[in-house]
């Protein structure tokens, strides 16, 4: 078999193999949550007349909080896997379109070539018809010169056996030309096969999408409400109780971030796997190419400025510059198939990064800003988690 029929055999096979491997499916959004009945201002009025009413009051609406950002939280992280299972499609897509326009314009050259040996066959039959005919015996029945003869046999011999060459040319380039045929048939298919899996995906990852969007948008309009109420029941304003609970939620999101970290280093290395070395939390390995959604140049001039705000030096920006090139190339949807961890500073899962944004899904600057006070508390500083990062095999931070 030609090497380039090999070739393009094992290009149609790859893709079929990822035809043949459904794309991991997801489990489906769960219900949301259910949840006690909102307070009404006359509920919350009425706890103040009580001091056991008044805990309990607050107790409830502290869970309604929780409630609300684990739904945000949930649907916020499925939207993030639905759309890296759309990249994923995406990127399978385009390479089957590859495969299969490499493999029609083969078909194509090569049914071109076989046309040629076959016209080629027929003027040299042309040629030995004109030469003398198909028989050696009528030549010397019509030859009165000898060496006219001579010339004549020796004529037809090469032009028999340039018939006979060419004629097994035209036969080869033919059923390479069908083989080809039938490979770049088969890639098709392939392709199409592909085509509806990323329209699906691209479906599943807009719903996802809108579905997270509505429950921020829901929960930001109660939770403003609930603040209020648990700020009138505690003496205080809705901007300070917000603030102290949203400190409390991300220093115990920072401890368990670090935690799942040591968790997923320790898993992967275990395991034999390399999804927390170079390519840090599994940026790269989960990312296909050419799906970077934020300007690195942005991100790395916003993150700069927030370096030094905080009170650090260049040298800590250029700590941080190495960590997060090597943990997500400081693309805003990079992420790890295997830990869940998202975004530029990976965190794990992605909706850690809430109390810094709702917007973490798409925003750099949230993520920055998150990343930037897990460092802190962690590490001290941005060379600091570098150091541990570089310390540890394989590298987390």
């Amino acid at each position: 078999m030609p090497r380039s029929v090999r070739l393009l055999t094992a290009a149609v096979l790859v893709v079929l193999a990822a035809v043949a491997t459904p794309l991991t499916a997801n489990a489906a959004v769960t219900s949301p949550i259910v949840l006690s009945d909102y307070p009404s201002w006359d509920d919350v009025n009425a706890a103040k007349q009580n001091e056991a009413a008044k805990a309990a009051e607050v107790d409830n609406i502290n869970s309604l909080l929780t409630g609300l950002e684990a739904q945000a939280a949930q649907l916020g992280d499925e939207a993030v896997k639905k759309g890296n299972e759309y990249l994923a499609a995406q990127s399978a897509l385009q390479s089957a379109t590859q495969v299969a326009d490499t493999a029609t314009q083969r078909a194509s050259d090569a049914e071109t070539k076989a046309v040629a040996a076959k016209q080629q066959v027929g003027e040299l039959a042309a040629s030995l018809y004109r030469s003398g005919g198909s028989s050696s015996a009528s030549l010397l029945l019509n030859s009165g010169n000898a060496e006219s003869l001579l010339y004549q046999l020796g004529t037809m011999s090469k032009l028999t056996q340039q018939s006979a060459q060419l004629n097994a040319l035209a036969t080869s380039a033919q059923n390479l030309a069908t083989s080809l045929k039938d490979q770049a048939a088969v890639a098709e298919t392939a392709r199409q096969t592909l085509a509806t899996a990323a329209q699906k995906a691209a479906d599943d990852a807009a719903a996802a999408q809108q579905a997270a969007d509505a429950q921020v948008a829901d929960q930001q309009a109660k939770s403003a409400v609930l603040y209020a109420q648990l700020a009138s029941l505690q003496n205080s304003t809705a901007q300070i109780v917000e603030q102290y609970r949203q400190g409390q939620i991300e220093a115990a999101n920072i401890a368990a971030q670090k935690a799942a970290a040591a968790a997923a280093a320790a898993a992967a290395a275990s395991s034999g796997s390399d999804s927390g070395s170079d390519s840090g939390s599994g940026s790269s390995a989960g990312l296909p190419p050419g799906s970077v959604v934020v300007d690195v140049g942005a991100a790395q001039s916003y993150a700069s400025s927030q370096v030094s705000a905080m009170g650090w030096g260049s040298d800590q920006f250029s700590c941080l510059v190495s960590l997060w090139n090597r943990e997500s190339g400081w693309r805003v949807n990079a992420y790890n198939e295997d830990g869940g961890a998202y975004g530029i500073p990976q965190s794990l899962p992605g909706d850690k990064m809430a109390t810094a944004g709702s917007d973490w899904r798409t925003n750099y600057q949230t993520q920055i800003n998150w990343g930037l006070s897990y460092i802190q508390r962690s590490y001290g500083s941005p060379c600091g988690a570098w150091a541990h990062s570089q310390n540890t095999d394989p590298h987390w931070y």
